[in-house]
């Protein structure tokens, strides 16, 4: 009586050992694409030095409207034969649109960092935005939308009111209305977008009927 034929070890032994290589080199490789996101934290980092450069540009200006506020004599360069009211408005309108393009910074700062590089773990810390709560890419863009918009309309605000004191190019104003809608549109095509992929997403959510009694 003969004894029945064994199985090659050997060979099923190399597959598996293969198999273990080429699964641990692409561990290995999916490990080394995950961790390069962290090659976006010195962009993040010098948006913070630019935030901290707008910080400086605000105490400025700021600088500049007290001085004309106690003494019209310090008119800056670029307001010389513009009313009074109007060189206090352009000022103001100059200390918002740092204002708005700060909090534009924040928003990419805080929002970009949590999106694409890492979790910041703010849960239930009582200065942490509302927004950041349920950020996502598309959230993110809309509002990134929404402050471009009024940094625009700030800008176009500030040509209007110098028109009344200066000759402005029709030009020119009608380039900056025209760029100024063509914003508004793109942010009202991504919100569009973004309620469209939210429906669709609950549409095909399972929902969960439970058992009916028969």
């Amino acid at each position: 009586m003969t004894a029945p034929d064994r199985p090659p070890t050997t060979t099923t032994t190399t597959t598996v050992t293969q198999e273990a290589e080429q699964t641990a080199a692409v561990s290995g490789f999916s490990s080394l694409v995950f961790a390069s996101r962290w090659l976006q934290a010195p962009l993040y980092l010098g948006l913070i030095v630019a935030q901290v450069v707008y910080v400086w540009q605000f105490a400025l200006e700021l600088w500049h409207l007290i001085q004309y506020a106690f003494d019209h004599s310090h008119v800056p360069e670029q307001y010389e034969g513009f009313t009074s009211e109007a060189i206090t408005m352009l000022m103001v309108l100059g200390l918002v649109d740092v204002v708005m393009i700060s909090n534009l910074l924040i928003m990419v700062i805080i929002g970009g960092y949590e999106t694409f590089v890492s979790r910041m773990r703010l849960d239930g810390h009582p200065d942490q935005p509302e927004w950041l709560s349920h950020v996502n890419a598309n959230v993110l863009k809309t509002k990134l939308a929404m402050s471009i918009i009024g940094i625009s309309s700030i800008h176009l605000l500030r040509t209007f009111i110098e028109s009344a004191s200066r000759d402005v190019d029709t030009d020119e104003m009608m380039w900056q209305t025209l760029i100024h809608l063509a914003f508004v549109v793109s942010a009202l095509a991504l919100a569009l977008i973004d309620r469209m992929t939210l429906g669709s997403k609950q549409r095909f959510v399972p929902v969960d009927r439970g058992d009916t009694a028969g």
